[in-house]
């Protein structure tokens, strides 16, 4: 037998109970904007056409186009469309750019946990250091925010081996690092009681879409639109989240944000089918249905 996680069991999209999404619909779609921000001098991660050395200016100059520019001209895109979204954000950015946080906040967005930055990844933290960091990002938040997150999703989506059970310890209510294997939400077990895992997409996903695989900005919305309608058409026989993931200073190129609109109008056109969300909303829906409904860990 392999090592395994013993935190859920397998189960197949056709071996499930069916339940509903509000009014009665069966496909859920939100859309998740990842806000970064990083010290300058310390490693920011991918570049996008190149290796670099573990820093470069041209990097961190990368990601603060999405700081200064890219991410003010996605809320203008949303507020066009009048779309909620999720906002995946380090609390790094609620120093560094504060105005921005603000103006989401004033939307009605939901601010999701991300760590303190995206130059630490929890699977190099020992566990205390990580859960006091876990500690900080949250009170810090909650003080920002006036309520407390309620879903976390780990810098580069690299949680440790213990990530789940300190999420449960501090009181989160969903996480997103496991929800790349999935379609539904599903229960997740830890060392103090069960944690909901909500959909996260990796294909969805503009940074490894475009910085990793090259996609073009018109390939990546092709993706987004074929993917939508494959799921809408599959929704008819089991419910699902549809999920899709922007960064800021990746989608929030111009050249790139009208490719966007233009996907997004292509979802818009199908409101009266789906349920557009967040993932909050999501995780919200799913622990109220009737247990039997649910996806238990065990």
């Amino acid at each position: 037998m392999l090592p395994s996680h013993d935190r859920f069991k397998y189960s197949g999209i056709r071996q499930r109970p069916v339940f509903q999404w509000p009014e009665n619909k069966r496909l859920a779609v939100y859309i998740a904007v990842n806000i970064e921000h990083f010290p300058y001098g310390v490693q920011c991660g991918v570049d996008l056409d190149r290796q670099t050395q573990p820093w470069s200016q041209r990097s961190w100059l990368w990601r603060e186009y999405g700081n200064r520019i890219g991410e003010w001209r996605l809320i203008e895109l949303f507020d066009e469309l009048g779309l909620n979204v999720g906002v995946i954000v380090n609390t790094a950015n609620y120093v560094h750019c504060p105005e921005l946080i603000a103006d989401h906040r004033e939307r009605g967005d939901e601010l999701i946990a991300h760590g303190r930055s995206n130059a630490e990844r929890q699977i190099e933290m020992d566990e205390a250091t990580e859960r006091a960091m876990i500690q900080e990002v949250t009170a810090f938040m909650e003080k920002a925010d006036g309520k407390r997150p309620q879903g976390w999703l780990s810098p580069y989506l690299t949680p440790s081996l213990v990530t789940t059970d300190l999420l449960v310890e501090a009181g989160y209510s969903y996480v997103l690092d496991w929800g790349i294997c999935d379609e539904q939400p599903f229960w997740v077990d830890s060392r103090s009681g069960p944690i909901l895992s909500v959909p996260y997409p990796i294909e969805l996903n503009d940074q490894p879409a475009i910085a990793y695989r090259h996609n073009s900005a018109h390939e990546y919305c092709d993706m987004i639109v074929e993917n939508f309608d494959e799921m809408l058409r599959r929704s008819a026989t089991a419910p699902l989240v549809c999920s899709i993931s922007l960064h800021s200073f990746i989608m929030g190129q111009p050249f790139r944000l009208a490719r966007l609109r233009k996907a997004l109008q292509h979802i818009l056109a199908h409101r009266d089918s789906v349920w557009l969300t967040t993932p909050g909303q999501v995780a919200s829906h799913y622990r109220q249905l009737p247990a039997p409904l649910q996806l238990a860990a065990r």
